[in-house]
């Protein structure tokens, strides 16, 4: 199942800052999926469009610490964009912000970001109704319990999770981040919890983990926090990608086996076609990642773990061939009873 939300629809350029994110990497993969032979004319069985359902204040403290929760929806809120979204460097000028441009307040950017974050709820609701689902959207690993961090203003994995556990539906999850970048929001969140079990392989150098220790105050960075499975790729290291990622999966597999859901944050940064400065030291061709995705994929089909795949990391014109390899493929497999 795909889950899609072309009504809000809006891209980072409309309030003016200029981050990499190609807006269009659903829509191209989407007139992939439409075009296909088989699953074209059956687009009704396997695309939805996101509803009106959301979640609450009450929802997000299930991740986020009350005075986080408040600012963001006080006269703190923009301060907070403004570092979440890195729109101001260390000599106090715009970087990659351009106000003048802004077709909207910056303070839309949380009406965006709640969507978003309901948006992975539905994709963890339908994952558990029909086996697999694929959000054109989320992944926001970097959100802190206090803080933004990343271009992710708040954790929409944590958030999605708890709420499904807060309704009965789930006890037990695993969080399979493959996105280039360190899964550190979500590791920091859920170090103590026992019911949620991450994974997260990506770069060994390189954002976040080339911050300090500590702040100027003392307080401990928590990018350092492990993750339950923490597996870095050194730069030249791509050839033991998959295989590093099958020994971790089997690691979590003994940890922690049949959880009732599994979220895969499936970012397609690690290209190495990927625009983003910051993810250079990851490099997979487009067979490897097929390879990556078809590999966790298999894993959890294989122990029948409905997987519940966040969008989640993917800049510059490219990105969208990583997901229009991986889901025609995968619906079909997901489909295959109805496929001649």
């Amino acid at each position: 199942m795909i889950l899609h939300d072309p009504h809000r629809r809006l891209s980072l350029r409309d309030f003016g800052i200029t981050i990499p994110i190609a807006d269009d990497r659903a829509e191209k993969t989407l007139a992939v999926l439409k075009a296909h032979p088989w699953l074209g004319p059956r687009v009704a069985r396997w695309y939805r469009t996101s509803g009106a359902e959301g979640v609450t204040r009450a929802d997000l403290l299930r991740a986020h610490s009350p005075g986080y929760v408040e600012r963001l929806f006080g006269d703190g809120l923009e301060q907070e964009i403004v570092r979440t979204y890195e729109l101001v460097d260390a000599r106090g000028r715009p970087n990659r912000y351009h106000p003048e441009l802004a077709r909207r307040p910056l303070s839309g950017i949380l009406e965006r970001t709640v969507g978003i974050v309901s948006g992975t709820w539905q994709c963890c609701r339908m994952a558990l109704a029909e086996g697999f689902c694929f959000y054109f959207g989320g992944g926001m690993h970097h959100g802190q319990l206090d803080f933004g961090n990343g271009f992710c203003l708040l954790n929409d994995i944590v958030v999605a999770i708890r709420k499904l556990q807060a309704d009965g539906l789930i006890r037990t999850a695993w969080v399979v981040d493959v996105d280039a970048h360190k899964g550190d929001g979500t590791a920091a969140l859920t170090r103590d919890d026992p019911t949620i079990l991450t994974l997260s392989v990506h770069m060994a150098r390189g954002w976040p983990l080339d911050g300090a220790p500590r702040d100027p105050q003392g307080v401990p960075n928590p990018s350092f926090i492990p993750s339950d499975i923490d597996i870095p790729i050194e730069s030249g290291e791509e050839d033991q990608y998959v295989a590093r990622l099958a020994a971790g999966l089997a690691q979590m597999d003994a940890a922690l086996p049949a959880p009732e859901i599994a979220v895969v944050v499936c970012g397609a940064d690690p290209y190495e076609k990927d625009g983003l400065p910051s993810t250079a030291g990851l490099n997979l061709t487009l067979a490897q990642l097929d390879a990556r995705d078809r590999l966790v994929y298999h894993f959890l089909k294989s122990r029948r773990i409905p997987q519940a795949y966040l969008m989640a990391g993917g800049y510059g014109p490219h990105v969208w061939e990583v997901y229009a390899q991986f889901l025609p493929w995968a619906l079909l497999d997901h489909l295959s009873a109805e496929v001649p």
